[in-house]
């Protein structure tokens, strides 16, 4: 039994005296990789620095994460094109929109948001979408931008049935569950059994959104498997295929 922890900030000062100690206990977990999101210029060198200490256990992705968008992003972005090294690299991430801090930056984040997306199709590498309070916003871009190279994953979904069904509406693209699904007062048990099994992947966020027994505490990768088991309750399978089916299908978009 494998899983793949499709999301995992790992860089954060959270996990910075026990790492080596979470990593060893992934293996003996069963979590066979880590995948962690690029936010900002701060976060890509210590990401860099992770994947060359860990580099079978953690992959990484790039970009610029909303809330990290300003004026200047474009700056941030040229670099990172310039420095691009698609041998590293498993994605365009964390990218998209959030109206939950700050309203006053969407046209900018609208506009970093396209050029990302244009990128990744440009290098062929799937996207992995924040969407907080924003997925009319998201959606209406992808409507613009979707075709056969657009490809992703709707990373923490917490939508309901109406987002649910248009996302299904694109091809290939999956919904990331997370530590929400096991929370009390979630709807993803009611929204998730439409989901078709292949579009599912697994991922943690952490340190963010612990699941249920956890709540409330650090998150990290080991957690996973909390939330592999209540969906494995949603969907009436055992945890075993739970594993295989989510790791398959991040191996799928993911190429690793």
């Amino acid at each position: 039994m494998q899983f793949i922890d499709t999301h995992a900030h790992l860089y954060q000062t959270e996990f910075e005296n026990d790492l080596d100690n979470i990593l060893l206990n992934c293996k003996n977990n069963c979590i066979e990789q880590v995948l962690i999101p690029n936010v900002d210029a701060e976060s890509w060198p210590l990401m860099l620095e992770l994947h060359n200490k860990y580099p079978s256990q953690i992959k990484m992705m790039l970009g610029i994460h909303p809330c990290y968008v300003q004026e200047n992003y474009s700056e941030l972005l040229n670099k990172m094109m310039i420095d691009f090294d698609a041998q590293k690299y498993v994605a365009i991430g964390e990218i998209g929109i959030d109206l939950y801090w700050d309203k006053s930056t969407l046209q900018i984040q609208q506009d970093a948001f396209v050029d990302q997306i244009r990128w990744a199709k440009k290098v062929n590498l799937p996207i992995v979408i924040h969407a907080r309070e924003s997925f009319n916003e998201i959606f209406e871009i992808i409507d613009q931008e979707i075709n056969e190279k657009l490809r992703g994953v709707f990373h923490c979904f917490t939508g309901g049935e109406t987002e649910r069904d248009k996302i299904l509406s694109y091809p290939n693209f999956y919904f990331g569950i997370g530590g929400v699904v096991t929370y009390k007062n979630s709807n993803l048990p009611k929204v998730i059994p439409e989901i078709p099994n292949e579009l599912l992947v697994l991922e943690t966020d952490a340190p963010y959104l612990s699941p249920v027994p956890h709540r409330g505490k650090r998150n990290e990768p080991n957690y996973l498997v909390n939330t592999a088991q209540k969906l494995a309750e949603i969907k009436n399978l055992t945890l075993q295929e739970i594993a295989q089916i989510t790791t398959q299908n991040a191996k799928k978009l993911f190429a690793v």
